[in-house]
């Protein structure tokens, strides 16, 4: 099965954690596209959705899906998205799509996190994948500094030779290098870091379920 192949069918599997006549959070990101396009189909059992970017918020309405905004909100019962990198506890990086910090702040309103992911995702050690960091444009030199201070190798992270600049008017820093074996620890030191608004790893608040698409069908974790 092609990548793309096992995206789908873990779209498609995900379709049963939507809560009838409810509102779903909904995340960003190539996987999350294709939960999006199932969701549509079934769109007229859901109440509407909460979008973590500008990008999905777009084709969930492309689909006739009703957007609310968060502040409408007080509670959801499932989240779903995609993710950058998982481990065996529920822990992940996400943010490869620029979204991150509007991930993590629908995430917090849900009361489940489903993943849904191909089978590469799922490691053994968070940090391969470089971990993005979302500062406040001004910071984003001093942050570096303290980011390389605790071990990594920060990139700004570029779009067309300018800083990519996120929903948020922010910057993101790619931190390559790392080894994150207490990834709820690194998650706290630096979002501690001033001009920091958050960063991509999702430890203290990580996913309940994990769909992972794989050669031999979609395997289910739970945490």
């Amino acid at each position: 099965m092609t990548q793309d192949e096992l995206k789908q069918a873990v779209a498609k599997a995900a379709i049963d954690y939507v809560v009838d006549g409810e509102i779903i959070g909904v995340g960003t990101g190539s996987t999350a596209n294709f939960f999006i396009d199932e969701l549509g189909k079934i769109k007229h059992r859901i109440k509407g959705a909460v979008a973590s970017s500008e990008a999905t918020a777009e084709r969930l309405r492309s689909h006739g899906i009703t957007v609310f905004d968060l502040n409408e909100v007080e509670t959801m019962p499932v989240y779903i998205d995609g993710a950058d990198e998982i481990n065996g506890t529920g822990a992940m990086i996400k943010g490869g799509g620029a979204a991150l910090t509007r991930e993590k702040i629908v995430a917090s309103v849900a009361q489940k996190f489903v993943c849904i992911a191909d089978g590469s995702k799922l490691v053994e050690v968070l940090g391969k994948f470089p971990l993005p960091v979302e500062v406040i444009p001004m910071s984003h030199a001093v942050v570096a500094r303290k980011l390389a201070a605790l071990g990594g190798e920060p990139r700004l992270r570029l779009k067309e030779g300018k800083p990519l600049v996120t929903d948020n008017g922010c910057y993101i820093l790619d931190v390559l290098g790392l080894s994150i074996t207490d990834a709820a620890d690194i998650e706290e030191k630096i979002n501690n870091i001033v001009g920091v608004v958050t960063n991509g790893l999702f430890a203290r608040q990580g996913a309940n379920v994990c769909l992972l698409g794989t050669a031999e069908g979609v395997r289910k974790l739970e945490f």
